[in-house]
């Protein structure tokens, strides 16, 4: 028996629920590396108003509806195993409603140039879909043919003929939103182990610029099972599963320096941000208030909304100027963030079109810095935010 439990003697897991509420079995390939899992579980206490002819307060009723909100903050590490889905996929595709889009490469043909990739072959993409050559990944902007499309910005340097394009898993949006399961385990093993199911993700956020690459997801859940209280039946299983059997994780997490990002009415490389944040909002609601039911029955997302804020030092070339003109002309602009800078260590977001606030001027230190906040994006149906791992 140890004396305390540490903190760090935690390993999390997530997968994707196929149906609402009910935990799928999961192995050593969902682990995911978070960094802090918080859960918040309350009961609808309403206000008794009997008289009991006392000022003693007589308790409440049994079996009280559950809200169960959490924040899941997990950092970003190399995809490894690129025949399948990153790790965290299924709390992407619960952020966003769409399943994953598995791109496996291919062959650079002749007549690449500048924002046109040709293939050898039929590529199979979509647009909005990711591409990655050389350390670098770019999304699918337009088809042009079967073997050739174009791209939201160029490579660095252009694949020549023969050259491999890098295998991507791509994120789309979608009118729905699917759930997750999030599996909370401990050591020792005789520890209370969690399982948090029906997650949904009301929020997103991905920051650039910090100390390493980090996802953050919040949202609502069903209910937490726990192996201390467990019963059957609950998130759909017959006992509490036992952690699956380790077989090596990805520990190579990347510094949050490392990346690119490009901006502008037709997008340039800026060198000059300082810090940027993209975020997702699902307005999620719970389908929880029928009569008959203690738990919510299905997640009932509202307007997507999707914003970027992002901080640059003010300079007077013709790029950061146009920055601004399309701010003040409310006109809209591509974003495009790159995570990292190397292949299989590689995190894409993509938004065709943001309308930039006009910037506040921060000029306290000694270089001018624009804030560009609240710039929300829009889209035609499902599009305004693409995400994609390379």
């Amino acid at each position: 028996m140890s004396c305390y439990i540490a903190s760090n003697n935690n390993r999390f897991y997530a997968a994707a629920e196929e149906i609402y509420g009910v935990a799928p079995a999961i192995g050593a390939e969902n682990r995911i590396p978070a960094v802090k899992l918080a859960i918040k579980q309350v009961l609808e206490r309403p206000e008794r108003k009997d008289k009991t002819g006392t000022r003693t307060f007589a308790g409440y009723p049994g079996r009280l509806r559950k809200q169960t909100s959490f924040e899941l903050r997990t950092y970003m590490t190399g995809w490894s195993n690129q025949a399948q889905e990153p790790s965290y996929g299924p709390l992407f595709e619960a952020a966003l409603g769409g399943a994953c889009r598995l791109y496996g490469g291919g062959t650079a043909g002749a007549g690449c140039e500048g924002r046109t990739l040709v293939c050898e072959g039929a590529h199979g993409l979509a647009v909005g879909q990711a591409v990655s050559f050389g350390g670098e990944i770019r999304f699918v902007a337009a088809l042009i043919d079967a073997q050739t499309v174009l791209l939201n910005a160029p490579f660095s340097v252009t694949p020549g003929p023969g050259s491999a394009l890098g295998k991507t898993a791509t994120y789309l949006p979608a009118e729905g939103l699917r759930s997750a399961s999030i599996f909370d385990y401990w050591t020792p093993a005789a520890a209370v182990q969690r399982i948090l199911y029906g997650a949904g993700i009301d929020k997103m956020q991905v920051r650039v610029n910090g100390d390493y690459h980090e996802f953050r997801f919040t949202g609502m859940a069903k209910d937490l099972a726990d192996s201390a209280t467990f019963e059957m039946g609950q998130a759909g299983l017959s006992s509490f599963p036992p952690e699956p059997q380790e077989v090596g994780f990805d520990y190579s997490i990347i510094p949050g320096h490392l990346g690119q990002a490009w901006l502008g009415p037709m997008a340039e490389r800026f060198f000059t941000i300082t810090a940027a944040e993209v975020t997702l909002d699902n307005d999620l609601d719970m389908r929880a208030r029928e009569f008959g039911a203690l738990t919510p029955r299905c997640l009932v997302p509202g307007m997507r909304k999707v914003t970027v804020d992002f901080s640059l030092y003010g300079r007077d070339d013709e790029a950061t100027v146009a920055l601004y003109q399309a701010a003040r002309q409310e006109s809209p602009i591509e974003v495009m963030f790159q995570l990292g800078e190397a292949p299989g260590q590689l995190f894409g977001m993509y938004l065709k079109s943001v309308i930039p606030e006009a910037p506040e001027f921060e000029d306290s230190e000694t270089k001018l810095e624009w804030h560009f906040r609240g710039c929300r994006a829009q889209g035609t149906i499902g599009d305004e935010l693409v995400v994609a791992f390379g």
